[in-house]
C-alpha cells in the first residue's frame, strides 16, 4: 500500500495517479468539500464526484486512505439518510405533491434505508459517542472546579466548614 504523503503543514495528502487526474477540473482544488456537500444532499458518489468536479474513483482512493476523510464520508451519508427519512415522512403524511415533474419513489426510498440502516446506526452510535465522550469532560470540569472551591473555602477556615443551623 501506497503510504501518503505528508506536506510541510502537516496535512495528509494522496497521490493520485495520472489517470485519474484526466478529465478533472484542474481549477477545483475544493473539490472534497463540493463532494461531501453533494454527498449529503443525494447520497450518490458518481453525482457528488461529477458535482465536485473529480473522477468517482478519486473521492474513494482518498477515503481508503485518509481516516479523516472517511470519517467526513460516512457523516455526509448519514446527513444524507437522515434528509432522505424526513422526505419520506413527510410524502406518507401529506402525498406527494403534483406540481412537481419529478416522481418520487417511496418504495424505493423505503429499501434503500432499510438496506443501509446497519451503517446508518453504527454511524449515529459513533456520533452519539463522541457526544457522551464532551458531555463527560463536561461534567468533570464542573467537578473538578467544585472540588477545588470547597477545597478553597476549607483552607480559608482551618479545615472547618462551618453550617449554620436554620432552626
Amino acid at each position: 500500500m501506497v503510504e501518503p504523503k505528508r506536506p510541510a503543514s502537516g496535512k495528509v495528502r494522496t497521490k493520485i495517479g495520472a489517470a485519474l487526474v484526466q478529465g478533472e477540473d484542474k481549477s477545483n482544488r475544493h473539490w472534497r468539500t463540493i463532494f461531501l456537500a453533494e454527498l449529503a444532499e443525494t447520497s450518490n458518489v458518481t453525482a457528488a464526484s461529477a458535482a465536485a468536479g473529480v473522477h468517482p474513483s478519486r473521492p474513494y482512493k482518498v477515503k481508503r486512505m485518509e481516516p479523516g476523510f472517511a470519517r467526513e464520508w460516512y457523516g455526509a451519508l448519514l446527513e444524507g439518510y437522515e434528509h432522505l427519512e424526513m422526505e419520506l415522512l413527510h410524502r406518507l403524511r401529506f402525498g406527494d405533491p403534483k406540481e412537481t415533474d419529478r416522481k418520487f419513489d417511496n418504495a424505493n426510498a423505503m429499501r434503500q434505508l432499510a438496506t443501509h440502516r446497519d451503517s446508518v446506526a453504527r454511524e449515529r452510535a459513533i456520533r452519539d459517542n463522541e457526544d457522551v465522550g464532551a458531555i463527560k469532560a463536561s461534567i468533570e470540569a464542573k467537578l473538578c472546579g467544585l472540588r477545588e472551591k470547597i477545597l478553597a473555602r476549607r483552607a480559608g477556615t482551618d479545615g472547618f466548614v462551618s453550617v449554620q443551623d436554620n432552626g
